[in-house]
């Protein structure tokens, strides 16, 4: 299968219908923090379009294949001693799982970070048992810093947290 072309853009009124279609997956929701809702509904799309057309500069932009919003990327900067990183976070609507499109989506705000903002280190902290974004990670050239053992929850399971890590001093140039 060839794969498809993804663009990286800011979300827009207009991609409402396609994040709620997208966005409403269990399957993403149990790999994302809590803040993402479940249901994803039409006031839970409203208030994440507010809050990203806020932002100045952009961090988060919708991953657009064929013309339609099919997930989201963002790069979140820390604030106060941890102002020198920032999160790295992304969700793909499940039918493109398996087409590099989170990788594409992972290198893009790699890059588009370290140019925009003041951060030294960028991380990303998948769950333990999302063996996919894992490797989506390291194909990224993020490199697993460390393990802390029981220290997230989520859906009443309780795992270790795993913390992703690339740096401005060390990265390859993509």
């Amino acid at each position: 299968m060839e794969k498809p072309d993804v663009i990286f853009r800011p979300w827009v009124l207009a991609d409402k219908p396609d994040l709620i279609k997208h966005a409403n997956n269990k399957k993403i929701f149990d790999n994302m923090r809590d803040m993402f809702p479940h249901p994803y509904t039409s006031e839970a799309a409203d208030q994440f379009l507010s809050k990203v057309a806020g932002f100045e500069p952009q961090q988060v932009f919708a991953i657009e294949v064929n013309s339609e919003a099919v997930g989201s990327v963002g790069i979140f900067p820390q604030e106060d001693i941890e102002r020198i990183n920032a999160e790295l976070g992304y969700w793909v609507a499940e039918e493109y799982w398996g087409n590099g499109i989170a990788t594409k989506a992972a290198k893009f705000i790699i890059e588009y970070g370290f140019k925009t903002f003041p951060v030294s280190r960028i991380f990303a902290i998948p769950f333990p048992n999302n063996i996919a974004s894992q490797k989506v990670l390291q194909n990224s050239d993020m490199l697993l810093e460390a393990t802390i053992p029981n220290s997230l929850i989520k859906n009443n399971v309780i795992m270790d947290k795993q913390i992703y890590a690339i740096r401005r001093d060390i990265r390859p140039k993509f």
